[in-house]
């Protein structure tokens, strides 16, 4: 089971041998092998990789998130082909029932909205708490009130305050954002690992986004990174900033009734959404939790 997260934030030259990632600096060697990489995050542009190592990484399915100078994600290795029966799986994707994907969706925002709701809660944010419970009980089949939209604002006030919007330019907007990007990769990988494509989402739609899927299941999943925003509070973010928010993939969550590293986390519920989609019953979704329930 692939679990660990590898950071390259040196120069260095990454090469595959004999089943392992090799990783030449200027003062060392490094061997790792391929099977226990789950994400490799290559910050450094000093890096260089070989022809070989990209298709190795490519065929075990491992996520590889590029960065620019700034140590900020900017692009990923995203497979062609990561399902034997991609043809298949896109004629589904295609013949997905515009019902069951809005009824879907439904459920996907709701769980997003209790997850902010519980988090509020837990920061004594009760009057806004109240507010978002109430969203919820609103809520209409494929969200057409947009109770999501309201519920955001809500909530990212009550965090941050009420001068605080997701649009500025600021450190707390920086980390959401980097952290948002990080978990979206991990999507991004499910989705194209079961032959299926990221443009094709069941609400998001917009023509420009490569990642429209992976935009529409990841919704649940954002309230982690706004945790640790709150709880670190950052006042600058640099590179060990960074790192703490690529240390989430290396956090449990509960899911099935087991505990779980995150990514493994995702996989679990993608399948589920897709197990959903595929026998338009909403009930297969199986959500994550932070506690263990029963």
């Amino acid at each position: 089971m692939s679990w660990r997260t590898v950071v390259i934030s040196k120069r260095a030259k990454l090469d595959m041998k004999t089943g392992y990632l090799v990783v030449r600096s200027e003062d060392e060697t490094n061997r790792i092998n391929l099977d226990e990489i789950s994400v490799l995050i290559i910050e450094n542009t000093a890096v260089s990789i070989t022809g070989c190592l990209i298709a190795a990484l490519t065929d075990k399915k491992i996520k590889v998130i590029f960065c620019n100078e700034k140590r900020d994600p900017t692009c990923e290795l995203v497979a062609l082909y990561g399902s034997h029966d991609t043809s298949a799986k896109l004629r589904k994707q295609i013949k997905w029932d515009n019902d069951v994907k809005a009824y879907i969706w439904s459920e996907i925002i709701a769980e997003k909205i209790r997850k902010q709701t519980e988090f509020l809660e837990e920061l004594k944010k009760n009057e806004e708490a109240v507010m978002l419970r109430k969203y919820i009980e609103e809520l209409e089949l494929g969200d057409v009130t947009n109770r999501e939209g309201h519920a955001a604002k809500v909530y990212f006030n009550a965090l941050f305050g009420k001068e605080f919007t997701r649009s500025q330019e600021c450190i707390t907007n920086a980390a959401l954002n980097y952290g948002y990007s990080i978990i979206l990769s991990y999507f991004n990988r499910e989705i194209t690992a079961h032959g299926y494509v990221t443009q094709l989402g069941l609400f998001h739609s917009n023509m420009f986004n490569h990642f429209n899927f992976s935009c529409d299941l990841m919704e649940p999943f954002r309230v982690i990174v706004d945790r640790c925003v709150v709880d670190n509070g950052f006042t600058k973010f640099e590179k060990d900033e960074k790192h703490i928010l690529v240390g989430l993939l290396n956090s449990t969550v509960y899911i099935n009734g087991t505990e779980q590293y995150l990514g493994n986390a995702i996989k679990l519920y993608c399948r589920s959404v897709f197990d959903a989609l595929n026998d338009n019953d909403a009930s297969q979704i199986t959500f994550y939790s932070l506690k263990k329930k029963g």
